[in-house]
């Protein structure tokens, strides 16, 4: 697990696997400021191609002031740049957290985060994964 700090104005289009780019990754804020775990895009890559379709980040790095804006955790992983929420366009919730538990069997975390009444906004719903060293699960 390395997590490597990047300039989104500098380094926005900088490739970080076939499929992802450092911008993806940035805080909603407009914070320059991007951290990223290698581990973290891997996952991501290897669920691209299993689901043979776009990751759509929603959610990667955040600042302190941001993740609490948006009400995340105290220690929230989104915060040291080894989390991200996502979705994948036409593959259920269910299925892409299913498919992330064979790749992170023992460790990370993983939520899930189900389309619902509560916000009807919401085009789709998304899945949380982290590169935490513990176990950790839930939904929403």
């Amino acid at each position: 697990m390395s997590v490597g700090t990047y300039s989104l104005a500098r380094e926005g289009d900088k490739l970080l696997s076939p499929h992802f780019r450092v911008r993806e990754f940035a805080c909603r804020d407009g914070a320059d400021l991007v951290k990223i775990d290698t581990d973290l895009v891997e996952l991501l890559e290897r669920i691209r191609t299993a689901a043979c379709g776009a990751v759509t980040v929603n959610s990667g790095y955040r600042t302190a002031s941001y993740n609490q804006k948006v009400g995340g955790a105290r220690a929230s992983q989104h915060l040291l740049g080894r989390a991200a929420d996502f979705y994948v366009e036409g593959v259920p919730v269910a299925t892409v957290a299913a498919y992330a538990e064979t790749l992170l069997p023992g460790r990370g975390g993983i939520g899930r985060y189900p389309k619902d009444a509560k916000h009807p906004t919401r085009k789709t719903g998304w899945v949380h994964i982290d590169t935490r060293t513990n176990k950790s699960r839930w939904t929403m």
